[in-house]
């Protein structure tokens, strides 16, 4: 007669069962959901063995153990299926987090997102033959025999305790280890769709050699995977570089790899975008200045830059000296600060720079325009004394304010403190973080505490704007710097005529004029405000008899600054005012004999099927409005 133990159930209830009896067979309809459970507090996968008086409990698909449980077997089936189609392949660990999860290897041809279809038919497959998982737990010592064929797992296995426990699970011809438990039931794990394909250089360093990734998605209901391939889809649609190309705003070129190229239309939008930002900067009495984009090594090794951040720098020698394009424009701006003597009556003193920047990516993290190896930072150096670091910073955070509600941005603040690189003394630090904090406190922001992001040379406030689709992008920053003036030995001469050392704001408002112009992209869908649209309104020619009459509107709407385009083509009006919504251009005027006689126009806005007819004179007065007050909906 087998022995029996005491387990206390979720509910509370105690229960006598056989000694070895596994929390599978224990589970009753309360938990018939769960794909892992506990004993003593340690989850467990549902095959477990109770050996000993116990307490247990189970968890389901919405749990936080059990969602992790269920990304690991997502994981097991990628290989497995990634296995089938390539056999050679070296898979390195599995790793995820939140909805996402990923596995690296290492194969021989480079993976397609073609590939990612026949991976999930590969997966699914499995799933609805019930195909077996076998489980075990082992140490990492018996653990490294399991996978002595495989260089990349056993790196990752010699890094930890040879006597630290793991779980082994091994479907048809691959296994896998995970700290935590995997659900072994598949149809639990159904709800996934494969992301995309990219490069990932092996334990996450670029000196190590580049593995392949395959990224997912896992969720625990249908639901969920449908709002995510929804997602997917709208974001496909909005994408800024399908909507780059389709609309001419800019282009890349293997002669300079993550170096945009700007066409007509997206210049456009770029000046309006500077000229908008710097009218509202002159508003608050900042001065515009411009700096070299190359200056001296010695420059960079003065800021700190050179022990900080020479690894994303670019290089090169004019004669016999070492130079390097800026990655930034806080030195350039302490030179200019430093060239004449300042007074404390000087102060605050508003720099600001649309300056044109460098800084190498790796080539696996360029993404369009939103990562790219240069870009122009909307930068601003404000010079203070101490007494006015709080009104400036909140200046910073008003005309970032004025700025975002342009565009309908919601956004939130995080406050990111001292990292672990960090230059200068604690103590400056801690004043520096206190300052941007009363700041927030005091204008009502509620903002979160981002802890050890901050800059190296100085804490700083980041403001996170919230797209049409809810997608979060850091943008804007306001930075508090102690360390920067005396690098440069700035001083100003103070009340009592004595030298003092000035305190350093950095602020950006776009941030990268070039990653904002992308997220504008696909937040607006390609179809831009007004005011910033690169044609405001096109006009379409009924028949080749009205063409003279175009021509004329075209110049009397180009003399009232509004930017027009005008289609003469011989070709069907039906065609002509597809291309137009296609180029979406905000306003389409059909011109024929009617409208050519009484001046009163047939008014199409893109997007919308209504047709609203307008005199001309109050048709220009309209868009010249929307252009002056900058509505970010027409």
């Amino acid at each position: 007669m087998s022995k029996e133990v005491e387990v206390v159930l979720p509910n509370g209830n105690k229960q006598e069962v056989a000694k070895d009896t596994t929390l599978f067979e224990i589970k009753d309809s309360s938990a018939k959901q769960a794909v892992v459970g506990s004993i003593d507090g340690e989850v467990v996968d549902l095959s477990t063995p109770i050996d000993h008086n116990t307490e247990i409990l189970f968890y389901d698909r919405s749990s936080k153990e059990g969602m992790t449980a269920i990304r690991h077997t997502v994981s097991l089936l990628l290989e497995e299926a990634i296995k089938e189609l390539f056999p050679e392949a070296l898979f390195a660990h599995a790793q995820g987090s939140g909805q996402g999860m990923w596995v690296d290897l290492r194969v021989n041809q480079p993976l397609s997102v073609l590939i990612l279809k026949d991976l999930e038919r590969h997966m699914k497959k499995q799933i609805k033959k019930g195909a077996r998982i076998e489980s075990a737990r082992l140490t990492v010592s018996e653990a490294k025999e399991v996978f002595k064929e495989n260089e990349l797992k056993l790196f990752a296995l010699n890094q930890l305790d040879n006597e630290l426990p793991v779980f082994i699970y091994t479907l048809g011809n691959v296994s896998e280890f995970f700290f935590e438990p995997a659900a072994l039931d598949l149809s639990a794990a159904k709800h996934f769709t494969l992301s995309k394909v990219s490069g990932a250089y092996w334990q996450g360093d670029a000196k190590n050699e580049m593995l392949q990734r395959v990224n997912c998605a896992v969720f625990s209901e249908e639901s969920q995977l449908a709002a995510h391939l929804e997602f997917l889809a709208e974001s496909e649609k909005r994408s800024h570089q399908k909507l780059g190309k389709e609309l001419d705003l800019f282009m890349f070129s293997d002669e300079a790899p993550g170096m945009p190229f700007y066409l007509e239309n997206g210049l456009i939008i770029r000046n309006e975008l500077q000229k908008f930002l710097r009218e509202l900067q002159a508003k608050y009495e900042y001065k515009e200045v411009q700096t070299p984009l190359i200056m001296n090594q010695r420059l960079w090794e003065q800021s700190g830059h050179w022990d900080h951040y020479k690894d994303n720098m670019y290089f090169t020698k004019v004669g016999d000296e070492d130079y390097a394009l800026k990655p930034m424009n806080c030195p350039g701006h302490c030179l200019i600060f430093k060239d004449r003597k300042r007074s404390y009556r000087d102060l605050p003193i508003r720099m600001a720079e649309f300056g044109q920047v460098h800084r190498h990516e790796f080539s696996g993290a360029l993404n369009g325009l939103l990562r790219v190896r240069t870009f122009c930072q909307d930068d601003a150096h404000i010079f203070v004394r101490r007494d006015q670091i709080e009104q400036e910073i909140a200046l910073a955070l008003k005309v970032i304010d004025e700025v975002y509600k342009i565009f309908g941005f919601e956004y939130s603040v995080e406050l990111s403190t001292r990292p672990d690189d960090f230059m200068g003394e604690i103590e400056l630090w801690d004043e520096a973080e206190a300052s941007l904090g009363k700041v927030l406190t005091d204008l009502g922001y509620k903002y979160n505490i981002n802890e050890g992001d901050g800059a190296f040379y100085g804490p700083k406030i980041d403001i996170h704007i919230k797209d049409a689709l809810n997608r979060s992008h850091q943008c804007a920053t306001v930075q508090l710097d102690f360390q920067m003036p005396g690098k440069f030995d700035l001083s100003y001469i103070d009340e009592q005529n004595q030298a003092a050392r000035p305190v350093m704001i950095h602020r950006a408002v776009f941030g990268s004029l070039d990653r904002f112009l992308g997220i504008l992209i696909e937040h607006y869908a390609g179809a831009f405000p007004v005011w910033l649209a690169p044609k405001q309104v096109e006009l379409i020619s009924v028949a080749q008899a009205h063409e003279a009459g175009v021509e004329q509107l075209f110049r009397e709407f180009n003399e009232a600054g509004i930017r027009v385009e005008k289609d003469v083509r011989n070709e069907k009006l039906g065609k002509k005012i597809r291309e137009a919504e296609l180029r979406k251009v905000p306003y389409i005027l059909v011109i024929g004999d009617k409208e050519l006689s009484e001046e009163t126009f047939s008014l199409r806005k893109h997007g919308s099927q209504e047709v609203v007819e307008m005199p001309k004179a109050e048709l220009i007065q309209m868009i010249q409005k929307q252009v002056q007050t900058k509505v970010h909906q027409y």
